[in-house]
């Protein structure tokens, strides 16, 4: 401990260049964890806010965009509905669609059509809940589009009304585009491209995208079984997170550029003590031959590490937490969370110290001869 305090004190010019580059790859961390998280809560913060526990999708629909390319019927949601291992079960619409505004600004939308009275339909924290045919209610963060109380939006190509009635109390969004609740009954009528005042066909109030289940007491119902008994294909909400479009690509994209940035800080580490430790041979010989066991030297090295990666990661996470708490509410896909920041910095530390563990591994094959000048 005192070898180590010692020479941090005296190379501190060299130590606070190495720490500073480890700061800045945990700022770099930081900043990413928090982009990874935006576009996962941009993405999907919709399924991960509803009380919705397992979703049932049409059998053999691909795990890619499967919310879009579903379709069950009402016999199949009776079928889930009737086991005594489901508390609900719901038919849920899903369609992404363009509209505009009263102004004519466009706005891009997810319907979710669902139940007013079943749920899966949220409260509203603004204006009031679904009650007829017609209403929406909208994520909360619609209002940045320029979306208000009362607003009617006119969806393209068919020309339906939808009047704004309320607002959930967060961000409810789906493959990155604001959620808008409307009552089934209308998500049915645009599936099926009906135009205003037009008639429906027999079928039309017959489908939807999935069959929305929450289990009794939270406990899961036995999917294979009812998979078998509905001729579904059923996941948890959590695994049906790849299902939304994009999500799999993005997530993986970005867990790509993590693992190699902590591979590089793991490298940068190793690099510098190995260089540390080659400079401070002889010093270390003569540790050694005036009584200094191995085991010291390689615990006095891992410990100067420690101290070292401690405060730069410290000082990384700080300043990377500052510069992201000014990127939130910018629109950018964002979002500080303690567990990844926290995992992250614990990695960079860990793979840190392995990367300075295996350089002062040289340490143990110094010669105490070599301090007697045998090789000048």
């Amino acid at each position: 401990m005192f070898l180590a305090l010692r020479e941090l004190a005296f190379a501190r010019t060299r130590f606070g260049l190495m720490g500073a580059v480890i700061a800045l790859i945990a700022v770099l961390m930081v900043l990413l964890s928090g982009l990874s998280s935006g576009l996962v809560v941009d993405g999907v913060s919709g399924l991960m806010r509803s009380p919705v526990e397992v979703v049932a999708f049409s059998e053999g629909t691909k795990a890619d965009s499967a919310f879009t390319r579903s379709e069950v019927t009402t016999a199949q949601r009776d079928s889930w509905a009737a086991r005594d291992d489901v508390a609900d079960a719901e038919l849920l619409g899903t369609s992404i669609v363009n509209a505009k505004n009263d102004d004519g600004t466009p706005v891009d939308l997810t319907l979710f059509g669902v139940d007013p009275s079943g749920f899966v339909a949220p409260d509203a924290a603004d204006g009031r809940p679904l009650a007829a045919a017609g209403e929406a209610v909208l994520s909360s963060s619609a209002r940045d589009e320029g979306v208000a109380l009362g607003d009617v939006i006119t969806l393209d190509r068919l020309g339906t009304e939808l009047t704004v009635v309320g607002f959930t109390a967060d961000q409810r969004t789906f493959g990155h585009v604001d959620i808008a609740y409307v009552p089934l009954p209308t998500w049915q009528e645009i599936h099926a491209g009906l135009l205003p005042g037009e008639q429906p066909d027999a079928g039309t109030y017959d489908v939807a995208s999935v069959v929305a289940v929450r289990g009794v007491d939270g406990a899961l119902p036995d999917l294979a079984a009812a998979d078998a008994a509905a001729g579904t294909s059923a996941r948890t909400i959590t695994d049906a997170f790849d299902s939304s479009p994009g999500y799999t690509a993005e997530l993986m994209t970005m867990q790509l550029i993590q693992v190699f940035l902590y591979a590089i800080s793991a490298l940068v580490v190793g690099a510098f003590f190995t260089l540390w430790t080659v400079q401070r041979t002889r010093e270390l010989a003569v540790m050694r031959a005036i009584g200094a066991s191995t085991g010291f030297l390689l615990r006095d090295g891992v410990l100067q590490a420690a101290i070292m990666l401690t405060a730069a990661v410290g000082v990384g996470v700080a300043v990377g937490l500052g510069l992201g708490s000014l990127l939130l509410g910018t629109g950018m896909p964002f979002a500080l969370q303690t567990a990844p920041v926290a995992g992250g910095a614990a990695l960079l530390l860990g793979l840190g110290l392995v990367g300075a563990s295996i350089a002062t591994v040289r340490i143990a094959s110094i010669d105490p001869v070599t301090a007697l000048g045998e090789n000048r």
